[in-house]
């Protein structure tokens, strides 16, 4: 499991930082709304990414990260290529993420859950 906690918190640095990136070129070099879009959604599911990697890992804590993630990437993904390349990953790209994306809350919220019945016994 700490391989998988490094690998994902490996993904979440970089999912921030192509964040940083995107906000940046939206900013100054007239990408349009997909790009910014993409940039607002990778930060904050970037940080929500280091909010379940915080403390020790278990199993529903790395299984949320890494859905979040891959939502994150297939979504912010493709809106930052379709703004900087005129073509997305694949089709349904966008929609696929943005339902992973869903199911990954989803699942923050029963770790959460979860964590405070344990915190609370």
């Amino acid at each position: 499991m700490i391989v998988l906690a490094r690998l994902l918190s490996l993904l979440t640095g970089l999912l921030g930082a192509g964040g940083i990136a995107a906000a940046a070129m939206a900013a100054h070099g007239g990408y349009g709304e997909n790009l910014k879009t993409a940039s607002e959604f990778a930060l904050l599911h970037a940080a929500l990414a280091v909010a379940l990697l915080r403390g020790p890992p278990s199993r529903l804590s790395m299984a949320s990260a890494g859905i979040v993630l891959l939502g994150a990437i297939l979504f912010c993904g493709d809106l930052a290529l379709r703004a900087l390349a005129a073509r997305g990953l694949f089709p349904m790209a966008a929609p696929t993420g943005g339902f992973t994306l869903i199911a990954g809350w989803l699942m923050t919220g029963m770790f959460l859950f979860q964590k405070q019945k344990q915190t609370n016994q």
